[in-house]
């Protein structure tokens, strides 16, 4: 076993038992509602993801932070001080400052910790998009993959995740700047479902729009078809903004059509879904972006 801990943001939206299973360390990250802040773990401790969208669907509003120098730096000397290397896998530069937070304290526990490998790569994805990445990238780890080789991998292998985000609440997307008031209104009476993906650069852009959640699923699946590479042999993944009915839809039309052997749901977490709102759903696998 390689002597390195792999680390990545709570936005990577990982079920527990992946995390656990795959010796992964996950940062929380905060998010604000009616002046109170709640830290966001994986395990949805402070407050559960069920309860988060509750607050969104009464039309309390959600902000996040990114996360600070002291909390990376507490949470890398831990490792540091235990003798072992880090990796450090962060959301998209293109959608966040935590990346370039990291590099700032990584500079200055190198001076430190001069003996320890100190990495950190810009993971360029978002949401289910990081986590699968980060998944993968666990996996090499337990092949044995040194934090060097890994971290080529990462780089390389970060073009290749393709995200595709069906959402359902256009109010979020319209205080998010992303459609403005008219498109908005329009959208919701013609039950229109926009249709995001992530680019080469890491950010978020509105690639169309489809009538209805049936055809926007269907969208989906053929993006799968035409964009994903040996996916018969892949672990997909599914994420789902408090609509686990629809994902559960979404993962039985995968393995029915025989598209893939392995479909993992997980939940959107409230930084993520602080953007999106309820009912979202996503769809990453590895492919051509």
């Amino acid at each position: 076993m390689q002597d390195y801990i792999i680390i990545t943001d709570a936005t990577s939206d990982l079920p527990v038992d992946i995390i656990k299973s795959l010796d992964i360390i996950v940062l929380p990250m905060e998010f604000i509602i009616e002046n109170q802040v709640y830290s966001h773990y994986p395990d949805g401790r402070e407050m559960s993801f069920c309860d988060f969208y509750s607050h969104l669907k009464m039309g309390r509003m959600s902000s996040t932070t990114q996360i600070n120098y002291n909390t990376y730096k507490s949470a890398f000397t831990d490792i540091l001080n235990e003798g072992k290397d880090i990796l450090y896998i962060s959301f998209s530069s293109g959608l966040s400052g935590t990346y370039n937070a990291a590099r700032l304290v990584i500079n200055d526990l190198k001076e430190e910790f001069p003996d320890n490998k100190i990495l950190a790569v810009d993971s360029l994805c978002a949401s289910i998009g990081e986590g699968l990445l980060v998944y993968l990238a666990a996996l090499k780890r337990q092949e044995g993959f040194s934090i060097d080789k890994l971290k080529q991998w990462i780089e390389n292998k970060r073009f290749e995740v393709c995200h595709w985000f069906a959402v359902d609440d256009l109010e979020h997307l319209k205080r998010g700047g992303r459609i403005n008031a008219a498109q908005a209104s329009v959208g919701t009476i013609l039950n229109l479902k926009p249709i995001l993906s992530v680019n080469r650069e890491g950010k978020l852009v509105n690639v169309t729009k489809m009538r209805g959640k049936r055809k926007s699923f269907n969208y989906l699946l053929q993006k799968l078809k035409e964009d994903g590479e040996n996916i018969e042999s892949q672990t997909i993944m599914v994420g789902h903004a408090n609509c686990e009915e629809d994902a559960v839809y979404l993962q039985q039309l995968i393995l029915e059509q025989e598209l893939a052997s392995k479909v993992i749901i997980c939940n959107i977490s409230p930084i993520i879904g602080t953007h999106t709102g309820a009912g979202m759903i996503a769809l990453t696998f590895v492919g051509r972006r």
